[in-house]
């Protein structure tokens, strides 16, 4: 038999087509798939606008309370062990009071559970609502990784649009036209990524009436909380938990500028107890007990983190994010073939729709996206990743000498592939 050709085996693994998302659903791997095009002989520094990062910039950096939180968690040497699945109570309790001081009512330490940033608490609260024929609305634009989250979990997905005309509010009108009897909950995200809006406190009351009208859970993302900087100020979802239920899902990573710390929450703002009620809030520790948890030495450091941070590093962070948005919406003003419907208000991007007869030989926003990166050395995300195709998201959260060099290249190169002079 040996000197037999071997028969072929049969394997009996298979790849899982629900983790073959693929670059188009995957905002890393389009940026990955753009620094690639990058001119390798290119002398000038990149220019990253496609991400919401802006850690990697001086100015950006943590508070001084932060790091020496870190520190203090690290030498007290209380926490070095695993920690309970829903967090460590301290950290829970530290949360409730910081989303407190914005709502009605109080939170307490039950209402809230750790996660490993806020990609964990979309992934917690997206299974546990999942059943069978079950269906979730998500906002078009919006940040693809609901999507990739409820396609794992055999969740069926309904767009409704966020409207560019009236500063990116929710189209209610399709909310009620998308939901039916297998409609479990709606995903808002204030302030807004990719759009830089947000919400004002009335419509967002109207958000909660239709939520409740419909029967359905709001799920407001608000990673970007607080990071506002035009006439609207932020106004938390949870204001409106006793018309609907409102979970909130929340990190530390933007407004303290360290997504790489991995410490988020999930937030149940219900204060007719509607979600205890129907078992959410068990099936939720129920899951959070057979995943992963965060750091328990960044959870010994969260009190610390969030009730000592003064107020004049906020404003700081602020200033900055406002002079480059002011930088990029003007900047883009006398851009050809590029159209900015509003100023953005909040967060750390803005949409930028793309008019592909102003150019010759541009085919879509991918194609512009690509031929941006090799030419100019100019990372953008297209707006196909974020579901708006032939748009642009633009991040402005960068150093602004930076950003400045960056939309100098960005007209260059619009103006060298204009079809008109």
């Amino acid at each position: 038999m040996d000197n037999l050709s071997p028969l072929k085996k049969t394997w009996r693994f298979r790849l899982n087509p629900k983790t073959n998302m693929g670059p188009d659903i995957s905002i890393r791997g389009v940026r990955y798939m753009l620094m690639s095009k990058l001119n390798k002989t290119e002398t000038r520094p990149m220019i990253p606008l496609g991400h919401g990062d802006p850690s990697a910039f001086p100015c950006f950096r943590t508070s001084q309370v932060a790091e020496d939180a870190i520190v203090d968690s690290i030498r007290s040497a209380n926490f070095n062990g695993y920690g309970p699945s829903v967090g460590i109570l301290p950290a829970r309790r530290a949360v409730a009071d910081y989303l407190s001081r914005d709502l009605p009512y109080k939170l307490s330490e039950d209402d809230i559970f750790l996660t490993v940033g806020c990609t964990q608490a979309i992934q917690t609260i997206l299974t546990v609502v999942t059943n069978p024929k079950s269906n979730i609305l998500l906002p078009k634009p919006g940040f693809p990784y609901y999507e990739a989250v409820a396609k794992s979990c055999h969740l069926d997905v309904r767009h409704f649009d966020l409207l560019p005309d009236k500063d990116w509010e929710v189209d209610l009108d399709a909310i009620e036209a998308l939901a039916d009897e297998n409609t479990v909950a709606m995903v808002i995200i204030n302030p807004g990524n990719p759009c830089g809006n947000i919400f004002t406190r009335e419509h967002l009351e109207k958000v909660a009436k239709t939520a409740k009208k419909l029967g359905i859970l709001v799920i407001s993302d608000e990673v970007y909380d607080h990071l506002a900087f035009g006439k609207k100020p932020f106004v938390p979802m949870g204001t409106f938990g006793s018309i609907t239920p409102v979970v909130t899902l929340g990190s530390i990573s933007k407004r303290w500028i360290v997504p790489g710390w991995r410490l988020g929450w999930l937030a149940i703002n219900d204060p007719n107890g509607t979600l205890k009620e129907h078992g959410i809030v068990d099936c939720i520790m129920g899951h959070l007990s057979i995943s992963c948890d965060p750091s328990t030495i960044i959870q010994g450091a969260i009190p610390d983190i969030l009730s000592k941070t003064k107020s004049d590093f906020f404003l700081k962070i602020i200033n900055i994010i406002q002079e480059s948005a002011n930088i990029c919406y003007e900047g883009l003003a006398d851009v050809p073939g590029l159209i900015c419907p509003s100023k953005p208000e909040g967060s750390m991007f803005v949409m930028v729709k793309l008019d592909l007869s102003v150019f010759e030989d541009i085919k879509d926003d991918l194609d512009f996206c690509l031929k941006l990166a090799k030419e100019e050395s100019v990372i953008i995300l297209p707006g196909i990743t974020v579901g708006l195709k032939n748009w642009l998201r633009i991040t402005f959260a960068i150093e602004p000498s930076a950003l400045e060099d960056g939309i100098k290249r960005l007209k260059a190169f619009c103006e060298r592939h204009s079809d008109k002079p």
